[in-house]
């Protein structure tokens, strides 16, 4: 030997404790966050997460010290590591390649790092290796162990009860492939000004609402994913006093004129996601499937759902994706890192078999989409969709003609005669969307969507026809981000765009109906505080001018405080 094995085991003992976190000492982390959390956290199989975790935290052996991305060859400890790491085999590293030099010690961890090198100890005399140990050796080992041995006691008496507890979930576990979590919406919402589509002042009423989803998360191979939601909101939709679309909120989740379910827990989403081969997934929607399940909506900071970004139907994403609901089977495949096709079919009233209605013959949306990311921070999709009988749920009444002159009881002048007619319409939509995060704080985005709608027969409304054509309605938006505003994992957010408007129709149709008189723009700020790891309070505004696309109206003001718990 160069140097005695005393003076290479201390520093052994002291770089393994700097870089290693011990079994013993990962099941105490455990055990406090156990005894700090009152809430039922794990419900797959406590083993099994305690054996995750460990794999999240522990560190694997390394045999050069190359291996080690932040040891430079200038640092001071260099040879000493090198030594140790190529003689010994007595150090390892995070699982991100680092070494973390200069992290702090406790006397816990320098206890744990020691015993891991007495093992290795106790391995060298085992392999016929004794001759490079001596007595003088021998005597400083033991008094370092025995120095440690009130904290080597603590901690296996924190493992033993560790192993404890663990058996008691174990025994009373929720299930071993189930995950649940949940969300909770609570907002007020109030109208600071302006006109519904008819030119009548809206009421300055403040209403206040909540959304409370339940998600059942259950995987069979640890590849596929079963998803139960249950759902339950009293939110009213704001077009119930808008009378038009343009506006509505997405936590709502009632566009289209409709009303909240009075807090009646019902199942929403209901699909099961399974891998078909390496690079390709296959979603199965049995209810309430939506786009989104399946195919990525290029807006990031926004596209949320509801629950977290953009306030608005409009803001969360490109409304040519709305037509695209219901029951029916996504495909999404990676050809690479960089290029992503999605394919997806869903049908609105699949489980009604009477005439027009059924998987095929009543309402549907079908989409495909190409998704590009030619460098990093940068994404791009390009998306078509073919729909039946199935609006956009943003923009103008004209621009949801068959939704409006069905649900809407107030429709404005110039297409009130037509109330109450069943109008059967065709839609091919087309969007490009993307998305560029320019730094870690600051990121810009945006789409554009054309919309061909058709209606497909001459429909006789109390004596007011509406004839056969074409209508083609537009939207745009650009969006503006800025992650961790004020506060790590919080994000502002500015929305700049028309939402859906008639641009043209075809004579008769422009003749029966007309076309949006005006261009009413859609302004959106909102600003997410996240208050922590399970609260966040999204204040933000709606500002509408020219409401339904019409001067005539004068612009809505929209308030609202979203408040969103998660667990």
């Amino acid at each position: 030997m160069q140097k005695p094995l005393s003076y290479l085991l201390m520093i052994s003992a002291v770089c393994s404790s700097i870089i290693s976190i011990s079994n013993t000492t990962l099941a105490g982390e455990i055990s406090t966050t156990l005894e700090d959390n009152n809430q039922p956290l794990v419900v797959t199989s406590p083993a099994t997460a305690l054996e995750n975790s460990h794999q999240e935290q522990t560190m694997a052996q390394v045999t050069s010290v190359s291996q080690l991305s932040d040891v430079q060859p200038t640092d001071w400890a260099f040879q000493a590591l090198q030594s140790l790491v190529e003689r010994y085999g007595c150090i390892a590293g995070y699982p991100n390649s680092t070494y973390r030099g200069n992290r702090a010690l406790t006397r816990y961890e320098f206890a744990a790092g020691l015993n891991a090198c007495l093992d290795r100890v106790n391995e060298l005399l085992a392999t016929a290796t004794a001759d490079l140990v001596t007595k003088e050796d021998l005597a400083k080992l033991q008094k370092l162990q025995e120095e440690f041995t009130a904290e080597l006691a603590t901690l296996r008496g924190r493992v033993d009860a560790l192993e404890a507890r663990t058996s008691e979930l174990e025994a009373n576990q929720f299930s071993t492939t189930t995950k649940l979590s949940g969300t909770a919406i609570f907002a007020p919402i109030n109208f600071f000004a302006g006109n519904n589509a008819n030119g009548a002042n809206l009421d300055r009423v403040t209403s206040f609402g909540d959304r409370i989803r339940l998600d059942f998360n259950t995987s069979f191979t640890g590849k596929d994913l079963l998803r139960t939601r249950l759902q339950a909101t009293n939110l009213d939709a704001l077009s119930a006093s808008t009378l038009t679309p343009e506006g509505d909120l997405r936590f709502v989740d009632n566009a289209n004129f409709g009303s909240g379910n009075n807090n009646e827990v019902a199942i929403d989403a209901l699909l099961y996601s399974f891998p078909l081969g390496e690079k390709t997934t296959v979603i199965l929607e049995a209810n309430a499937g939506a786009a989104d399940d399946f195919t990525n909506t290029i807006n990031p900071f926004f596209d949320g759902d509801g629950d977290f970004g953009a306030l608005s139907n409009f803001g969360t994403r490109n409304p040519i994706y709305y037509p695209v609901a219901g029951t029916g089977l996504g495909l999404r495949h990676q050809f690479n890192d960089k290029l992503e096709l999605t394919l997806g079919y869903l049908a609105r009233s699949a489980n009604n078999p009477t005439s027009g209605n059924g998987l095929f013959n009543g309402a549907y949306g079908a989409i495909g989409q190409l998704t590009v990311q030619p460098t990093k921070g940068l994404l791009l999709g390009f998306t078509y969709v073919n729909s039946y009988n199935a609006d956009l749920t943003a923009g103008s009444n004209r621009a949801n003609l068959r939704t409006a002159l069905a649900d809407n009881p107030s429709l404005p002048t110039s297409l009130s005669q037509f109330a109450g007619g069943d109008l059967p319409i065709s839609s091919n939509s087309y969007g490009f969307q993307a998305s560029f995060q320019l730094s870690p704080k600051f990121a810009i985005g945006g789409w554009v969507g054309y919309t061909n709608t058709r209606t497909l027969a001459a429909v006789d409304v109390n004596g007011s026809i509406i004839p056969r054509g074409e209508l083609d309605i537009w939207n745009y938006a650009v969006t503006l981000a800025f992650p961790d505003l004020g506060k790590e994992g919080s994000v502002g957010g500015i929305i700049v765009g028309m939402e859906p408007k008639v641009t043209g129709a075809s004579r008769g149709l422009r003749d029966a109906i007309g076309t949006d008189p005006d261009t009413s723009l859609h302004i959106e700020g909102f600003y997410q505080y996240k208050l922590s790891d399970n609260i966040s309070i999204t204040p933000g505004v709606i500002w509408l001018t020219a409401p339904d696309h019409n001067e005539s109206n004068d612009d809505i003001v929209i308030g609202t405080i979203r408040t969103t718990f998660t667990f």
